[in-house]
């Protein structure tokens, strides 16, 4: 390379012209492995060392404190230590922070504003809620800080709502509460964290010199992740940039996996647009994947439409050929990959580079059961343990209770759980009566729901949840326990409350519930079952010992380990049903992007798993393989299947007409003739034909065959498995708006419902 420092050597070259490229605006497209962080840093210490700007006057934007504590230290380190004097390096809410501080009149806010969090959120907008007189279990505040959020990502002000944000909470009082959040907020001399940045964006808007003082401040902008911006970050950049339009962005656009945060794919892909002439520097050589992995992984990402493209290479020698391994169902897969684990121990690799990555939080607890039988060291990433987590937890405090009605700790957790108006001093009276007694705490709620000491409320509702107890512990004796445990969460009330918490959260928690039911199961008494929990829990081994890592495949962006597993690659897992009936194509592409940053995790090995037959929703329903198994390049891939008997798991004993997966390919014609030949090879991917266990499946292969794709018009009245009856209102292409007798309005595919 000519003409680059010295210092600057170790770079290549579309490296090096991304840091040379001081003027005008500059898009790195940097895909996954190729070193874009140390672009960026020396990048950022080129325009100190050459001194074209004092650190103060370059702004920097990164998404987590953590990048931005590493950023500045290398930073640092490759300038000489000149960036103690940069004020501006910080995250998105960080910077917005002390901007604010400076204008906070503007707003009608002081410069000692507090920032509230979550917690303080939800307390204040109880608080509205309650003084609105609005059903606070059909419209819980969670949900409107949940909408509040959305907005103000989006850059909306309550005046900039849409009719349809309007009607989103309370039948129309979504406008009302915005409103009057904010004003809460003011008088409070307060904001939250979606404030910081739109409170600034308003500045901007409004008070041109405030923004032209910032964009005179700001000779160059640096912003880290630009795939992953939301509405009104992207605003907020683009005016600041506006004038001198020295502005950097770093990204890829095959990586753009949180919609769901408010991010905008569209952010980047029309940067070009709104900066004309922008410079792409594209850098595609991986320092991280075999060439293997990286062949298979951009094969993948080329099925999606909204791209920019570009094609990973790799120095690194060929490697191994992506796995993908069919399995007879879920504990199958688990034991798979932990005999896979222990054949890499055994072999040298270390535990610490062994990755399992999933879709869903629920899919962990196979995994975590598998483990512990086998003495085989795992860590949770990025989220509890399944055994951890707080509706597990709950959980299993009633059942506790049941099995020992003596266990005070579980019955203190779940008195009030879901709420039933017992507070705080009922809860102390009862530990007063408990202790006079030497009483176990339910006997004295039961003792005291016969006296006087309780308020007539308290006292009734302890009397009705005790009565209740009686009758789980009669019926423990009767029935399995995972029927006991959904007559729990059924009687107690819990389920209704998961079905009333219209937060992001709340499908996950009834998910992690429902599969809590399978995993019980296994077990013949009560006792046996929390015995196997009490030794999941004692699995803390040393800190400092070696584990395998469980994630899902969101938290592992930006990580890398020499072995990775991606399980659950079947329809309607992965990519995830509710993700395709909300978002249609968009989404689709979005669990594309996540399987490509799932592939490309991966440094030496990668296998992908997927099962004949998995439990969704306490059911056995046979599964077909993800449209993305198909969608691998064959040359680059390894098929397995496991072995039973010396036979592989397609070749036994079914004739044609008994095999219960013989017609799947045709049960979808538009499906299975868009994928090509392509997808038999897929089908034939680990299939055990065992007719015992397809007779116990509640819904075998042939009710796809029952759906093929039929002309779906407006007004038409259509059935959907999950859904249920209703009618179509507007159609776009396949995407069909219809609103549904019991579950409201929902936007799903065509392929996915029959006309009733």
């Amino acid at each position: 390379m000519q003409n680059v420092p010295e210092w600057l050597a170790r770079l290549n070259q579309p490296q090096c012209d991304a840091v040379m490229t001081t003027e005008g605006p500059v898009l790195m497209l940097a895909g996954a492995g190729t070193g874009k962080t140390s672009a960026l840093t020396h990048r950022l210490a080129h325009i100190v060392r050459e001194r074209r700007a004092w650190p103060s006057e370059i702004l920097c934007v990164t998404f987590t404190n953590k990048a931005a504590r590493e950023m500045r230290e290398r930073v640092g380190k490759l300038s000489g230590g000149a960036l103690e004097g940069m004020p501006w390096l910080g995250t998105f809410h960080s910077i917005g922070a002390k901007m604010l501080r400076r204008h906070a009149e503007l707003v009608n806010l002081k410069s000692n504003y507090t920032i509230i969090d979550t917690d303080d959120q939800l307390r204040l907008l109880k608080t509205l809620v309650r003084e609105n007189e609005i059903d606070e279990k059909r419209w819980p505040p969670r949900q409107l800080a949940g909408l509040l959020d959305n907005w103000k990502n989006r850059g909306l002000n309550p005046d900039d709502l849409t009719a349809v944000d309007k009607e989103s909470y309370a039948n129309g009082k979504g406008q009302e509460m915005y409103r009057l959040y904010q004003a809460r907020l003011i008088s409070l001399n307060a904001c939250d964290f979606g404030d910081l940045l739109l409170h600034m964006l308003n500045i901007f808007r409004k008070h041109r010199d405030v923004l032209e003082q910032y964009q005179q401040r700001f000779k160059y902008v640096l912003v880290d992740e630009y795939q992953d911006t939301n509405a009104v970050q992207y605003l907020w950049l683009r005016l600041i940039a506006q004038k001198r339009k020295n502005i950097c962005v770093v990204g890829d656009d095959d990586q753009s996996i949180y919609s769901w945060r408010g991010a905008e794919v569209a952010n980047i892909l029309r940067f070009e647009k709104d900066f004309p002439g922008a410079k792409v520097v594209k850098l595609e050589q991986n320092y991280r994947s075999t060439p293997q992995i990286l062949a298979a992984a951009s094969g993948l990402i080329q099925s999606n439409s909204q791209r920019l493209g570009k094609t990973l290479w790799t120095d690194l020698p060929a490697g191994d050929k992506v796995r993908i391994v069919g399995v007879w169902d879920g504990p199958e897969e688990a034991r798979r990959v932990g005999e896979d684990i222990e054949r890499l121990e055994s072999e040298g690799a270390p535990l610490e580079q062994v990755a399992i990555l999933v879709r869903a939080q629920y899919q962990t607890r196979e995994f975590e059961d598998r483990f512990i039988q086998i003495g085989l060291s795992y860590r949770i990433v990025g989220g509890f343990r399944f055994y951890e987590r707080s509706e597990i937890r709950d959980a299993m405090a009633y059942l506790r209770v049941i099995a020992q009605p003596a266990d005070d700790l579980a019955f203190e957790r779940i008195y009030n759980q879901p709420k039933r108006g017992l507070g705080a001093k009922t809860l102390e009276k009862m530990y007063q009566h408990a202790r006079r007694q030497r009483l176990p705490l339910a006997a004295a709620a039961l003792d005291l729901a016969d006296t006087d000491e309780l308020p007539a409320r308290a006292r009734n509702t302890t009397a009705d949840l005790m009565r209740l107890f009686v009758q789980w512990r009669e019926m423990a004796e009767a029935v399995t326990p995972s029927d006991l445990l959904r007559a729990v969460l059924e009687d107690s009330g819990y389920d209704a409350m998961l079905k009333a918490d219209r937060s992001p959260e709340a499908a996950g928690r009834a998910e992690n519930l429902v599969e809590l039911q399978r995993a019980m199961e296994d077990y013949e008494t009560l006792g046996d079952f929390l015995e196997h929990v009490a030794l999941v829990m004692d699995n803390d081994a040393a800190s400092d010992e070696e584990k395998v890592t469980i994630m899902t495949m969101h938290a592992a962006k930006g990580l890398e380990f020499d072995n990775v597993f991606l399980p659950g690659w079947e329809e309607g897992v992965f990519p995830s049903q509710r993700s395709l009936d909300e978002g249609g194509l968009a989404s689709l592409e979005e669990e594309r992007r996540l399987a490509y940053v799932a592939i490309t995790r991966a440094r030496r090995r990668c296998t992908i798993l997927h099962a004949a037959n998995r439990r969704i929703y306490g059911q056995w329903t046979s599964s077909i393989p993800s449209r993305f198994v198909e969608e691998l390049p064959e040359e680059f891939i390894a098929s397995e299947t496991t072995m039973t008997g010396g036979r592989s798991l397609w070749q036994a004993n079914w004739s044609e007409s008994e095999d219960p997966f013989a017609h799947v390919s045709q049960s979808r014609p538009d499906r299975s003739q868009q994928r090509g030949p392509g997808w038999q090879r897929a089908l034939a991917t680990g299939y055990e034909t065992k007719q015992t266990r397809v007779k116990e499946n509640s819904r075998s292969a042939a009710s796809f065959a029952a759906n093929p794709r039929v002309d779906i018009a407006l007004g038409d009245r259509v059935f959907h498995e999950k859904f249920g009856y209703g009618e179509v209102i507007s159609q776009e292409g396949n995407k069909l708006e219809i609103e549904f007798e019991k579950a409201g309005t929902k936007r799903v595919i065509d392929s996915f419902v029959t006309l009733a």
